[in-house]
């Protein structure tokens, strides 16, 4: 088995950091423009969806340059040179925020959240692919989740930092903002960072180009015309569309039904839409010990240990922020079922994403059908099975397309845009007079049945019953 290339994969992780980090931190950008700028809720809605149309916007415009100069970029100028540019691009997206604070311009801001969330399509396109890459080709989707349970640090932190940096302590309102000009230093700070890292990268030692092997250059060759001929990555591409949809709708309704059905303040709300993202720190953090070089033995504990260190974690950033984390302690309860199904999934991507999809609709149920904190709770959890699903449709999409790896890819980026369509769909559909805020969850369902579907289709594939992928399988 090919060793893991822990030097280089540590650095790279640091871009899956600042993902989650901006992608969370938009939500305390959100109210404080609302306030300062008097915007409608729908337009302050606009900070969440610049940012995530960018990643449909940049790979679309990945493809066609690819395809213009009939060469595809990253091939061309090398992965590591594309997580630099990426970055490079990102950081200029920031310095936006300084005129967009002095003269309080919501497009000027907007604008450059686009800019940034177009350097991070870049990255996310070079280094998905290259994280899967830097070791055996069996433990890769444990280092995408290695790699998501750094983004889950990010998302944790960032907005307690960005919190800290505008309002100048942890719990205030977006009204004790004295100016609009606040948002400028940690914008600014972020960018430097941006910099920073990428001169980290230039000088580590990240390859700059993918390895293929034989067997999959052959396949390739083999198959002339377009990369849509691949069941596998066309498949994958609405399972990623739906993957992101069902995690960021479950948690973006979640205030409304807590509202709705329990009767809490927003200001208690926050917490509890933290422990969900938190939930997939949790189970990233546990299926990324297969990733490690540890005996069978120390990954069994491990298994059983670090969830709960990811979930001490949350614990204590909550404390940090004044929540009451005496209503969350419940929840180490259900934590040992995310252990049953990551041992039950035995590191394989296919396997892994049956069973958590399968949990994934079990926990939906509940929450359909059961009430007060006991609906709360199983829509959280649901977190714990989304955890691991981006790496293992991620491995499973891009299995055996050779030198059109990073074409794939960036196909697979293109569909982040399912959070915003999906989360759309649900939201029309808990109006009272369609299905309601609880039942609007069946949506969540329906995402996940695909996802078993598209796991079952794909085993086969995965486990070498199918040297050769036809165009035929799937459609």
């Amino acid at each position: 088995m090919k060793k893991t290339n822990y030097s280089a994969l540590t650095v790279l992780v640091l871009v899956f950091f600042f993902w989650g980090f901006v992608a969370a931190s938009n939500d305390i950008l959100i109210p404080v423009f609302k306030e300062k700028l008097k915007l409608e809720q729908y337009q302050a809605q606009m900070i969440s969806f610049a940012f995530y149309v960018a990643y449909t916007v940049g790979s679309l415009l990945y493809w066609l340059v690819s395809k213009w100069r009939k060469q595809d970029i990253l091939s061309d100028i090398g992965y590591k040179n594309g997580i630099i540019l990426g970055l490079l691009i990102s950081a200029m997206g920031t310095l936006l925020f300084v005129p967009a604070a002095s003269q309080g311009s919501f497009p000027l801001m907007i604008s450059g959240l686009f800019i940034v969330g177009l350097g991070f399509s870049l990255q996310q396109t070079a280094a998905n692919p290259l994280a899967i890459q830097l070791g055996s080709k069996d433990t890769g989707s444990q280092r995408l989740s290695l790699a998501g349970g750094i983004n889950n640090v990010g998302t944790t932190l960032g907005p307690v930092l960005i919190s800290f940096a505008i309002f100048g302590s942890l719990s205030a309102k977006s009204s004790e903002v004295s100016s609009i000009e606040a948002v400028k230093t940690p914008y600014l700070i972020l960018g430097a960072a941006f910099v920073l890292v990428s001169i980290l990268i230039y000088f580590s030692n990240i390859p700059n180009h993918l390895e293929s092997d034989e067997t999959e250059t052959n396949v390739v060759e083999d198959k002339a015309g377009s990369v849509f001929k691949y069941p596998q990555l066309v498949l994958g591409m609405l399972a990623i569309f739906l993957y992101v949809g069902v995690e960021v709708s479950t948690a973006a309704n979640l205030p409304e039904f807590m509202k709705q059905r329990l009767g809490t303040s927003e200001d208690a709300i926050s917490p509890y839409v933290s422990l969900f993202w938190a939930s997939l720190m949790i189970g990233r953090w546990t299926a990324s010990m297969g990733a490690f070089g540890f005996s069978e033995t120390v990954r069994t504990i491990m298994r059983l240990v670090v969830p709960y260190l990811a979930f001490a974690l949350f614990l204590v950033i909550n404390l940090i922020a004044g929540a009451d984390i005496q209503n969350f302690l419940i929840y180490a309860a259900v934590i040992p079922l995310l252990t049953i199904a990551d041992y039950a999934s035995k590191g394989n991507p296919a396997r892994q994403l049956l069973i958590f999809s399968a949990a994934g609709i079990a926990s939906l149920m509940v929450g359909i059908f059961a009430d007060g904190m006991v609906s709360v709770f199983a829509f959280i959890s649901v977190g714990l099975f989304c955890s691991t699903l981006w790496p293992c449709i991620f491995a499973l999409a891009i299995h055996k397309l050779g030198h059109r790896t990073t074409e794939g890819s960036g196909f697979l980026i293109m569909m982040i845009m399912g959070g915003g369509f999906v989360s759309l769909l649900q939201g029309y559909l808990s109006d009272k007079a369609l299905l309601g805020i609880q039942h609007s969850y069946w949506v969540g369902v329906a995402c996940f049945a695909y996802l078993a579907w598209y796991a079952w289709k794909m085993m086969p594939i995965w486990n070498g019953a199918e040297h050769k992928v036809t165009a035929g399988g799937g459609h």
